[in-house]
């Protein structure tokens, strides 16, 4: 009797363990005249008129749980009372490079919220492994949205840039709760990465995926999309935006990947610009295009 009652309370552990996965554990109202984006986007204490839309919404600071860990996030929902399509914003860069802030989710995604959509970003656990194990702070959001009083957890997008593009496309293989996405210049190939920035491999790939010298071939192509389109849930649509002009990822992965996923009939679009790998230039075109997609995609889907 004592051993069934050690099995049935060793497993009732494990189940609250894997529940608390996307848990809330902090959320911090921001006020974001007090950030230092604030000088950038007002004017004699008012905002920019470009910007007064970031009246309509609301800023948060959260910590999460992933896998036992505490990861940092923000997010970001309009003040009207309502139920929202999710969004899932992955930053780019890598460990404490291009760390998603304030900044980013004002430039990148408050157009969006907006629009009527609750915006989840992550900043990945601190052990950056570039596409590895961090993967699961990416896929437990979808269960943070389930405490979101604003959000459709069962309408749930992704949208992500640069290295972000490829934490979106792990997230197409890994789960089925992804009804559409947006990848902007996105990596796809780490092969053709290593061999075009070679200081990718060196300073990037080398220092964050572990045993990267001895695994090098299997870490690269479980990372890299081009080699498992079949394996993108098929139920889900994507658009590919892509700078023709970036120097930073080689818009000819975006060429690829767009054909593999066209020759097994994957809804997918590749839309081409000729622009850098920020959309420096074309930053109200990309607010547009994101917005549309979205609409048509997910929330009127």
């Amino acid at each position: 009797m004592n051993n069934i009652l050690t099995s049935i309370f060793f497993l009732l552990f494990l189940t609250a363990g894997v529940a608390q996965n996307g848990k809330i554990l902090s959320k911090i109202s921001v006020d974001i005249s007090n950030t230092p984006i604030w000088n950038r986007i007002s004017e004699d204490g008012e905002l920019k008129p470009k910007f007064e839309h970031l009246n309509t919404l609301d800023f948060y600071f959260i910590i999460y749980k992933s896998d036992s860990l505490k990861v940092r996030g923000w997010l970001v929902e309009p003040k009207k009372d309502g139920k929202y399509p999710v969004v899932i914003f992955n930053r780019g860069g890598n460990r404490d490079f291009a760390k998603l802030t304030i900044a980013t989710m004002i430039f990148y995604t408050s157009k969006l919220a907006e629009q009527g959509y609750v915006i989840i970003g992550s900043n990945y656990r601190d052990k950056d492994e570039f596409g590895g194990a961090e993967i699961n702070d990416v896929l437990n959001l979808t269960e943070t949205a389930k405490e979101i009083k604003k959000a459709d957890s069962n309408n749930i997008g992704m949208f992500g840039w640069s290295r972000g593009g490829m934490m979106t496309y792990l997230s197409l293989k890994k789960s089925n709760k992804i009804k559409t996405a947006i990848v902007g210049n996105g990596v796809s190939d780490l092969f053709e990465t290593a061999t075009s920035r070679p200081k990718m491999e060196t300073n990037v790939f080398a220092e964050c995926i572990p045993n990267y010298w001895e695994n090098k071939q299997t870490e690269l192509k479980n990372r890299s999309a081009v080699y498992w389109p079949n394996e993108f849930n098929k139920n889900s649509s994507l658009l590919i935006l892509s700078g023709t002009q970036d120097k930073r990822v080689n818009p000819i992965q975006a060429e690829t990947l767009t054909s593999k996923l066209k020759k097994i009939n994957y809804n997918v679009e590749l839309r081409e610009f000729e622009t850098n790998h920020y959309f420096s230039d074309r930053k109200d075109e990309l607010n547009k295009i994101v917005i549309d997609w979205f609409n048509r995609e997910l929330k009127n889907n």
